[in-house]
């Protein structure tokens, strides 16, 4: 067998699953997964075991290996991708964390953010990184380990401990300590990084009270990031992206206009706005797409804390469901007649609101509102929230009052398998989604990222011509009808606002 395999590890925040791919058409051939497990020790915590991370990551790869009949040598290198914010501090000395990581879902640093913004800090954090003071990001959660665990903030001004997102995390492990680095797309998340420098911002530093000693370097998205031997040999790493970034590589939107959404535990919806940043009136934030040989190139991003998750809710909060792929088909029994909304503020409103305190809600509701009008109200929230933002990003954007440009939706994720769900969200957008033959796109793109790296995979714009679609959803919905509902949910939002939650 030749050295063509390529290695998708995607660490995710409910599961972690590895996908052998083969190069250079990177045709997956096997996949392994393994569901992780969250903790919730307080109201708005969430946190994961950092060893879970490990230990769950490296058995799906062995797993997509020996599925693929594959050993090491057969390897060509290993794509990484991940979570994102999610926030991880540990000893240098020992490779032992100081707590558990603190996901990109937790809320316990509001109060930190909140001081900051009333200081006046939000206009400079966001010339800077590109984001918005919200417990979402990096910085206000290393604060707080800092701040909260004995010992940790003179551990840290002495050099003892290092920072990392789960990248970072993984690869120290995997390479047993001998690398201490991220790429710039998860860099961008921290709120210490500096979009337009591309580095660590000094001021952000001083101003989360971080110690540069403790921060990973910073690199391309594809390149030489060491070797692990514990998957029985030698093989390279050779790519990292966070998870969004790598989902926007996998549907090949490598080019100004291309937008992605992908629809996870949240939606993380991107638009790709070229080779210089695009600051935000709307609160969407600026990010980096990716950085291929030192250059970096740019997206407007918009998140939803809630979609996926809204789904889950039915099934294991309120037992509607049985599986996941049960709500379309019982969203597509409802009384259509029935305007019932759900906003799915479980930890907070996130873009364009930002309302970390907002809760969620149901609307609309009547005697006859059942199973089926919940499940219908999860999944249109999803394709309302989406039009919130790409209304958000068209208006920050000046490449979208170009006559020519026109919004196709590419989709991916979980949710994405629901054909109700994918048609009442071209119906909402009044534009065509693109669902792909490749639907675990995060995975697709942390392998191509891998096998640019080792020359096992071409330049992007060839990669790109290799992007297949499954099929497209065209608009239906009559504009009178789809003005009717998006105007119910925007009132409903403005009721959770209004009560500040």
């Amino acid at each position: 067998m030749a050295r063509d395999l390529i290695l998708g590890l995607d660490q995710g925040t409910t599961s972690t699953r590895a996908i052998a791919f083969r190069a250079p058409s990177l045709a997956p051939v096997a996949t392994a997964r393994r569901d992780l497990a969250q903790h919730f020790p307080d109201s708005g915590w969430v946190e994961h075991e950092p060893e879970d991370l490990l230990a769950d990551s490296l058995a799906v790869l062995r797993e997509a290996m020996a599925l693929a009949g594959a050993t090491p040598a057969d390897v060509a290198g290993i794509g990484i991708t991940n979570q994102r914010e999610t926030t991880l501090v540990w000893h240098r000395a020992t490779g032992r964390p100081i707590h558990r990581a603190i996901v990109w879902q937790d809320r316990r640093t509001a109060p930190i953010c909140a001081a900051l913004r009333a200081a006046g800090h939000e206009a400079a954090v966001s010339a800077s990184t590109g984001l918005l003071l919200d417990p979402y990001f990096s910085a206000s959660k290393i604060a707080w380990l800092l701040d909260n665990v004995p010992g940790a903030r003179a551990d840290a001004e002495a050099g003892r401990l290092a920072f990392g997102t789960v990248d970072t995390w993984l690869l120290w492990r995997l390479t047993e300590g001998r690398v201490h680095r991220t790429d710039a797309t998860n860099a961008s998340r921290t709120m210490l990084y500096d979009i337009a420098r591309g580095a660590w911002d000094p001021a952000m530093l001083e101003l989360f009270r971080v110690p540069a000693a403790m921060l990973p370097e910073i690199g391309d998205c594809a390149g030489d990031f060491g070797a692990t031997a514990m998957l029985g040999g030698s093989i390279r790493i050779a790519g990292i992206a966070g998870d969004q970034q790598a989902a926007m590589i996998g549907q090949a939107c490598f080019t100004p206009g291309m937008v992605k959404s992908t629809y996870g535990t949240g939606c993380f919806l991107l638009l790709h706005t070229g080779d210089a940043p695009v600051a935000s009136a709307n609160r969407m934030l600026t990010t980096v797409a990716a950085q291929f040989a030192g250059k970096r190139t740019y997206a407007l991003e918009g998140a939803i804390f809630v979609a996926g998750a809204a789904v889950q809710w039915l099934r294991d909060g309120l037992g509607m469901i049985a599986a996941a792929e049960d709500a379309g088909r019982l969203a597509a029994s409802a009384d259509p007649a029935q305007l019932v909304y759900l906003v799915p503020a479980f930890t907070g409103l996130g873009a364009p609101w930002w309302d970390a305190e907002a809760r969620g809600a149901m609307f609309g509701l009547t005697r006859n509102s059942g199973p089926a009008e919940f499940a219908r109200a999860a999944l249109e929230s999803v394709a309302y929230q989406t039009r919130d933002l790409i209304a958000a990003m068209k208006a920050d954007w000046p490449g979208a009052a170009d006559p020519a440009s026109r919004t196709v939706l590419r989709v991916d994720g979980g949710m994405v398998a629901s054909d109700w769900t994918m048609q009442f969200l071209a119906d909402q957008l009044d534009a065509p989604v693109d669902r792909p033959v490749v639907q675990e796109t995060t995975a697709l793109g942390a392998a191509y990222l891998a096998g640019h790296a080792t020359g096992a995979c071409p330049e992007p714009a060839a990669f790109a011509r290799s992007w297949a679609l499954q099929r497209r959803f065209v608009p239906g919905m009559a504009a009178a009808e789809r003005a009717r509902r998006y105007a119910g949910w925007r009132d409903a939002v403005q009721r959770i606002l209004a009560k500040g939650g």
